[in-house]
């Protein structure tokens, strides 16, 4: 081989050995993954989603940046609709959202644009029992005073996927209390300066956000609020003196078709705080992401970053909530019923 030939091959073999090279560059690397958060800043899911945009990023081949966009409204349906209809599924976006948005899609309403069932899910960080809280001046001292209820006590809500409307209506099928639920708050922290105003006395939501941030601190030692009833089917620690919805099922005698809403309702307290990718997204983009959102919740670093900002990892599997999805989603129309007339507004 005379020295030009030498020269073409050598060439040739280092643009193969470049080429080669850049094939094999990690997908992530210089990208930027966008958690689509459907609710505002500043509540427990934001501030979930800033720690896993922290954090993540280094369990991921091409350690790519992560940034949180916030989508709030309609207790994230806005957000799910856009991840199912606008977003690429290209891997690239994330999404944050809650964990009760089955209830409409089962019911038919003509918003939903997405299928819960089809949404590919990364896992979840927490399980969520509720509680419900009445400011402490208000003539309710007991859930039994909101069964009595001749004029019904007025709580918030952003909408009817949100923990603060559906677990009153629940209570008002199952042991007959009175709640009147005023819809249309943008987010949990505008209810909480409405309770403050006085233009509703009354929230439910999680007891995780209870415990983690204020104004709760505040109004627990204020004793601005108390709470009446609990969704878990044990006593919360902090909570040994507030009745369970189970307890409180057994106390009122709800017949099955109540008890099994109720286990259907409450199984948004499983899926807890879900991370979803849209639809169709690329199995090797979602491999990648199921993985390092594993990683991110074993992560030490993550964990203290968790327990700093009180808040309580008790994780699920995106094969748990893969499962769980498409149970909720199959329902017997008397079920169906119920849900519609729960949902009701």
């Amino acid at each position: 081989m005379d020295k030009r030939n030498i020269f073409a091959a050598t060439i040739f073999a280092l643009a193969l050995s470049g080429s080669q090279g850049q094939a094999q560059e990690p997908f992530y690397k210089g990208k930027t993954i966008t958690i689509l958060a459907g609710t505002g800043a500043g509540n427990v899911y934001d501030i979930f989603a800033r720690m896993f945009a922290r954090h993540m990023g280094k369990h991921i081949p091409g350690n790519p940046d992560i940034i949180v966009q916030n989508m709030p409204g309609a207790a994230s349906m806005i957000a799910a609709n856009h991840l199912t209809n606008v977003t690429k599924p290209d891997g690239l976006t994330i999404g944050a959202i809650f964990p009760a948005l089955y209830f409409d899609q089962l019911i038919g309403r003509p918003e939903v644009k997405f299928d819960w069932s089809k949404f590919i899910w990364l896992g979840s960080p927490a399980k969520s029992d509720q509680l419900l809280y009445m400011r402490a001046d208000s003539p309710y001292k007991t859930i039994d005073d909101v069964v009595k209820a001749s004029a019904p006590p007025k709580c918030g809500a952003t909408g009817t996927t949100s923990t603060a409307y559906y677990i009153p209506k629940l209570l008002d099928q199952i042991i007959a209390t009175n709640f009147e639920v005023i819809l249309g708050y943008k987010t949990g922290t505008d209810i909480d300066l409405a309770v403050e105003r006085g233009e509703v006395i009354c929230r439910a939501f999680t007891i995780e956000a209870f415990f983690a941030r204020e104004p709760f601190f505040t109004w627990t030692k204020n004793k601005f609020v108390r709470i009446l009833i609990q969704t878990g089917k044990t006593r919360d620690e902090r909570l040994k003196d507030v009745p369970t919805i189970p307890e409180l099922m057994d106390k009122y005698k709800t017949d099955d078709s109540g008890r099994r809403l109720t286990k259907l309702i409450l199984a948004g307290g499983e899926f807890g705080r879900p991370y979803v990718l849209p639809p169709n997204t690329p199995n090797d983009k979602v491999k990648i992401l199921q993985e390092a959102f594993a990683k991110t919740l074993k992560d030490q670093e993550m964990l203290a970053d968790a327990k700093t900002n009180k808040l309580e990892i008790e994780a699920s599997t995106a094969e748990e909530l893969d499962k769980l999805a498409k149970e909720v989603i199959s329902q017997p129309s008397e079920i169906v019923a119920k849900m519609k007339k729960l949902l009701a507004k």
